[in-house]
């Protein structure tokens, strides 16, 4: 199976750990991912809504760097931020003549064209469950994730818009449900599964941003979960980066480890923790995965840098972080 490999910028930095997982079960099942050479960003979510012309010319050059170098015309993209806007682009280009004629023009300064609707954008999530197939992980289980429960987290983009050919319901998916499952996995309810994170909010709305992962840290807390699995770098950052802040803000004491789901298929079939990434999250997973006999590798301890502050100067706190009561 050969797809091009579109990693996206979290995926080298502050996502690493699914993409380290993500090439260890791709290889596991023989899936040949194909980096697009001289990728580049695809713009997040806010850049769309500032400059157009601009945001498909970025996206564009992607697709058409991908269509030259992949032979089967798929393109998987494991952040559900870069699928939606690969596969936005490729649809509206296809839709719209004009603004396929208005990037193609902004491509061509560099040598490059696409035409549109020659690519297939497809998530990860959906590769794995739908090419790879379920009973094939199934076979491949052998430390089932027995007495773990989960909390499966899509995150909002990876169903909206519609743009056909989705392969999962927009509003209650079942797809990550049915793979953690078939891991051994106890899946918990989780009604806020497919709700936004947040996105970007904490740089914009920090009071806004920490109330929306508390609707989801309190939901899947209060159904049991021992940890939330996700599919969306954004997601698992927002989760796990600000759990801290969001326990500060709210008096609150949550500790959800948040993991992806790549590295709970790289455990199921008995790969080690540490070529998952597993270990590296900032909300300990050690004793989730405890329960399935797992121990993930130690963090190494922070050498000090610099002089000793003098701890009678009190730090400055940003405003997001001081407690409100």
């Amino acid at each position: 199976m050969d797809y091009g490999y579109y990693p996206g910028c979290s995926m080298s930095h502050s996502a690493r750990p699914y993409d380290v997982s993500t090439q260890a079960v791709a290889a596991a099942f023989d899936m040949h991912l194909h980096e697009i050479d001289d990728w580049n960003c695809c713009g997040a979510t806010e850049y769309i809504s500032l400059n157009k012309p601009a945001a498909y010319a970025l996206v564009g050059r992607n697709l058409a760097l991908a269509a030259q170098q992949d032979g089967n015309h798929q393109v998987v993209a494991p952040c559900s931020a870069c699928y939606l806007n690969l596969r936005k682009a490729n649809h509206y280009m296809e839709e719209y003549p004009k603004l396929a004629e208005m990037t193609n023009t902004a491509l061509a300064a560099g040598g490059l064209h696409y035409d549109p609707g020659t690519l297939r954008i497809r998530h990860l999530l959906d590769v794995i469950y739908t090419d790879v197939g379920i009973e094939a992980i199934e076979a491949r289980v052998s430390k089932p994730l027995t007495g773990l429960k989960i909390a499966p987290y899509y995150g909002c983009l990876i169903v909206r818009p519609n743009l056909g050919e989705e392969f999962d319901d927009s509003e209650q998916p079942t797809k990550l449900d049915e793979l953690l499952t078939a891991l051994g996995a106890e899946v918990v309810d989780f009604p806020l599964k497919a709700a936004c994170c947040g996105g970007h909010m904490t740089q914009i709305s920090a009071d806004t941003a920490f109330s929306m992962m508390r609707r989801l840290l309190l939901s899947a807390s209060d159904n049991g979960a021992d940890m939330i699995v996700t599919i969306c770098p954004m997601c698992q950052l927002n989760l796990d980066a600000y759990q801290g802040q969001v326990n500060r803000h709210f008096r609150a004491d949550f500790n959800l480890p948040v993991l992806f789901f790549t590295q709970m298929i790289g455990l199921a079939i008995g790969l080690p923790p540490g070529s998952l990434g597993i270990g590296q999250e900032i909300v300990s997973a050690e004793a989730a995965l405890a329960k399935i006999g797992t121990e993930p590798e130690k963090k190494p301890a922070r050498k000090p840098r610099g002089r000793k502050r003098d701890k009678s100067i009190p730090m400055p706190r940003m405003e997001s972080e001081v407690t409100h009561g």
